[in-house]
C-alpha cells in the first residue's frame, strides 16, 4: 500500500482506517529493520511498541499535549510519525536524528530521555506546570516494566496517585529491560497478564450502568468494597491509579478504545500494555536482548552473535578465574549482565551473582551489606548508570570505609547513543568520593592485573574504569606502580592514562616526525594522584600536554596543574578534555577529533605549546 511515504505528522494516521493502519504497522516494522541495520540502533524495543505507538498518536495531539518517554529507546516510531522519516539514514550520526527524544529536535519531544524510570516523575511535573500556568493538555508517561525495578518510578507514581492530578501512566510490558526482568515487580506483572479478560468485563460494566451514574455509583462503591475484602491487591491501585488491563499491545481497535478511556477519566490512570519485544523480525523475536542495541548487520542473516574480545569479556574472563578460588567473591548487575561481560559468571557461579534490575543505588548498599560481612562484592557497571548511586557511595560505602570494587565499564566516551550515555563524568565524581582508590587499566593485561589488585592489595573502596570496546596498540602492562614513563623526551611531557595512552603515543611519534621529542607519562592510579614523576618530567620540559575523555571539572589534567602550582613548579599547559562533558553522539572517531583528543589534536596542542614557548609568547593555561 506504501502507506508509510504518505505519514508527515500525526495528523495523517488519524485519517487512516482500519486496514490502512494494519499496513502502516507493518510498513513500519519493515523500515525499521531496514534502517537500523545500516545505521545500528535500539530495534527490539521499537519492533514491540508500533501498533501502542499509533495508537497513542490517533488519541493524543503530541504538539499540544505532552508525551514522555521512559529511557527513549522506544521512540523511533514515534519519530516516524511526527515528520522525521526522511532523518533516518542520519540516525545516530555526528550531526544527525537522536536515537533518544529530544525537545530541541521536534515540538512532538517533550522531554530528555535515556535512563531509565523518570518518565512518571517528569510527566507529573508537567501535569502539575498545566494548573500553575492555566493550560489545557494532557499528559502521557510511557514507562517500561524494566523501569519498574528503579526506585525512582514508585517514587513518581506514589506521588502521582496521591496528587490525583489528571495523567496516564502506559505500562509497556514486555517482560524485558535489556536482559529479562528480575524480581517481585516482574512476577507481580505475570499474575495479571493471566487475566485478559478483566479488563472486557470492566468495560461492559461501564457501559451498562453508566448511563445511570446514580446506579453505577451505588454498585461501584459495592464492588469496590467486595473487591477490598475477597481480592488479591492490585499495586497501582493501591498506589492512587485506576488500572486498566492488561491490553493486547499490538490490537490498535483496543489500544485506542482504552487510551480514550483513560484519557476521559480526568484521575490519574495506569494503562498496562502486554506487548512482544522484537515482534515482526523473527531474529529479535527469539532473542530480543542481542537486538536491543546492535551495530549495522545484515538482515536476512541477522546480527552476529560472535562477541570480540574487549574490555568487558576480559573483565568477566578474569572474574571467573579469581572465583574459581575466592568463594568469597560476590558480582552484582543492574540489568546488564551481558553488556558487562558476566553471562558466563551468573552461568558459573548462579549463587554468587545478584542482578538487582535497573536499581543502582541499591546495588551500590547492597554491596555495603556484602562488604560489612566480609563477602568481596564487584558491581559492574556502566560509567553513565553509576552516577545515580553517588549518594551510596559516600553514604553506605565510602564513611565506613568498606572494601567494595567498581568495575565502571563504558568509561569515556561511548560514541552514538550520545550526550545521555557518555562516561564523561566517573573521574569527577569518584575521585571526589573520600577513600576511593581509581585504576585506569590500558591493555587487558592491565585490566586483569589491576583487577587483582583491586581486590586483594587494596583497601576501601576501588574503582577499576574501563572504555567500551577493545584495547589498542599498547599492549604491554606496567604493574601497579602509580605511573610509569613509556618515552622520554627533553621537549614536552604528554600525560594521559586508560586507552588515550595510544593517542599519546601516536602524537608523540608525529612530533618526533616534526623535530620535537616528547616525553609520555601514563597515569596508571588517577587517584589518590600520585604526580612525583609528572612533575620531574614537567621540571624538565616547562610544557604539558593531557589528553583524557572526561568533563573539565575535577579532570587529572587540572590536578596536575594544581599540584604544580602547590609545589612551585612552573608550567605551561594545555588540558585537553571534553568541557563541560555534555558530548554530543556520533563515532568515537568523528568525537575524539571534535574535541582535539585524537593523536592529531595532542600533537598540534603540543606544537602549539613549544611554539609558544620557542617565541616567548603565552599559552592557554600556566601553572607557577
Amino acid at each position: 500500500m506504501n502507506i508509510i511515504n504518505k505519514i508527515n505528522s500525526p495528523n495523517d494516521v488519524k485519517k487512516l482506517n482500519e486496514l490502512e493502519l494494519a499496513a502502516l504497522a507493518a510498513e513500519i516494522r519493515a523500515f525499521l529493520i531496514e534502517q537500523v541495520a545500516k545505521t545500528g540502533g535500539h530495534l527490539a524495543s521499537n519492533l514491540g511498541v508500533v501498533e501502542l505507538t499509533i495508537a497513542i498518536h490517533r488519541v493524543y495531539d503530541t504538539e499540544r499535549d505532552r508525551l514522555v518517554f521512559d529511557v527513549g529507546h522506544q521512540s523511533y516510531v514515534h519519530k516516524i510519525l511526527t515528520g522525521r522519516r526522511e532523518e533516518f539514514d542520519s540516525l545516530r550520526k555526528l550531526g544527525g536524528l537522536s536515537g533518544f527524544p529530544k525537545p530541541d529536535e521536534s515540538i512532538h519531544d517533550a522531554a530528555i530521555s535515556g535512563h531509565a524510570s523518570n518518565s512518571v516523575s517528569v510527566a507529573l511535573g508537567m501535569a502539575r506546570a498545566r494548573g500553575l500556568t492555566h493550560q489545557d493538555y494532557n499528559v502521557v508517561a510511557v514507562i517500561g516494566d524494566g523501569a519498574l525495578t528503579g526506585g525512582l518510578s514508585y517514587e513518581g507514581i506514589c506521588d502521582a496517585g496521591e496528587s490525583g492530578e489528571p495523567m496516564v501512566v502506559i505500562l509497556n510490558d514486555n517482560g524485558m529491560s535489556i536482559d529479562s526482568n528480575v524480581g517481585s515487580i516482574s512476577q507481580m506483572l505475570s499474575r495479571l497478564r493471566l487475566k485478559p479478560g478483566y479488563l472486557e468485563l470492566k468495560r461492559r460494566y461501564r457501559r451498562t450502568f453508566g448511563k445511570c451514574p446514580r446506579v453505577y455509583n451505588f454498585t461501584h462503591r459495592i464492588k469496590e468494597w467486595l473487591k477490598g475484602r475477597l481480592l488479591p491487591g492490585n499495586l497501582f491501585d493501591d498506589l492512587g491509579f485506576m488500572y486498566l488491563g492488561p491490553v493486547d499491545g499490538h490490537n490498535i481497535k483496543q489500544l485506542e478504545a482504552v487510551l480514550t478511556w483513560a484519557k476521559e477519566q480526568k484521575s490519574p490512570v495506569l494503562v498496562h500494555v502486554v506487548t512482544q519485544k522484537g515482534r515482526g523480525y523473527s531474529y529479535a523475536e527469539e532473542k530480543p536482548e542481542i537486538y536491543h542495541g546492535v551495530g549495522s548487520f545484515n538482515t536476512d542473516m541477522g546480527v552476529s552473535e560472535s562477541v570480540e574480545e574487549g574490555f568487558s569479556s576480559v573483565f568477566g574472563e578474569e572474574l571467573c578465574k579469581l572465583a574459581d578460588s575466592d568463594e568469597s567473591l560476590a558480582v552484582i548487575t543492574a540489568a546488564m549482565s551481558a553488556g558487562t561481560g558476566l553471562s558466563q559468571f551468573a552461568e558459573r557461579f548462579p549463587r554468587r551473582f545478584f542482578d538487582v534490575g535497573i536499581a543502582e543505588g541499591h546495588a551500590v548498599t547492597m554491596a555495603a551489606g556484602l562488604a560489612y560481612q566480609g563477602a568481596k562484592p564487584v558491581f559492574a557497571v556502566y560509567s553513565s548508570f553509576l552516577q545515580r548511586g553517588y549518594d551510596m557511595l559516600i553514604h553506605d560505602i565510602s564513611i565506613a570505609g568498606l572494601h567494595v570494587v567498581f568495575a565502571v565499564d563504558r568509561a569515556g566516551l561511548v560514541g552514538r547513543d550520545g550526550e545521555t550515555h557518555q562516561g564523561s563524568f566517573d573521574v569527577s565524581y569518584l575521585c571526589s568520593v573520600p577513600g576511593m582508590t581509581v585504576l585506569c587499566p590500558s591493555s587487558f593485561a592491565e585490566l586483569r592485573e589491576m583487577l587483582k589488585c583491586a581486590l586483594y592489595l587494596c583497601e576501601g573502596p576501588v574503582a577499576v574504569r574501563y572504555p567500551r570496546g577493545g584495547e589498542g596498540e599498547y599492549k604491554e602492562s606496567s604493574g601497579a606502580c602509580p605511573a610509569i614513563c613509556l618515552r622520554e623526551g627533553a621537549d614536552v611531557t604528554i600525560a594521559a592514562y586508560g586507552t588515550m595512552i595510544n593517542n599519546a603515543l601516536k602524537a608523540a611519534e608525529l612530533l618526533s616526525s616534526a623535530g620535537y621529542e616528547a616525553e609520555v607519562i601514563k597515569i596508571n592510579r588517577i587517584n589518590p594522584l600520585e604526580t612525583d614523576l609528572i612533575l620531574q618530567s614537567v621540571s624538565k620540559t616547562g610544557l604539558l600536554v593531557t589528553a583524557e575523555e572526561v568533563c573539565a571539572h575535577g579532570s587529572v589534567g587540572s590536578r596536575i596543574l594544581e599540584s604544580c602550582a602547590r609545589r612551585g613548579v612552573a608550567a605551561k599547559a594545555k588540558t585537553l578534555d571534553l568541557g563541560s562533558g555534555i558530548v554530543p553522539q556520533g563515532s568515537i572517531e568523528e568525537l575524539l577529533h571534535s574535541y582535539s583528543l585524537d593523536a592529531e589534536g595532542i600533537a598540534a596542542a603540543a606544537k602549539e605549546l613549544i611554539s609558544g614557548a620557542e617565541n616567548g609568547g603565552t599559552n592557554e593555561k600556566a601553572a607557577t
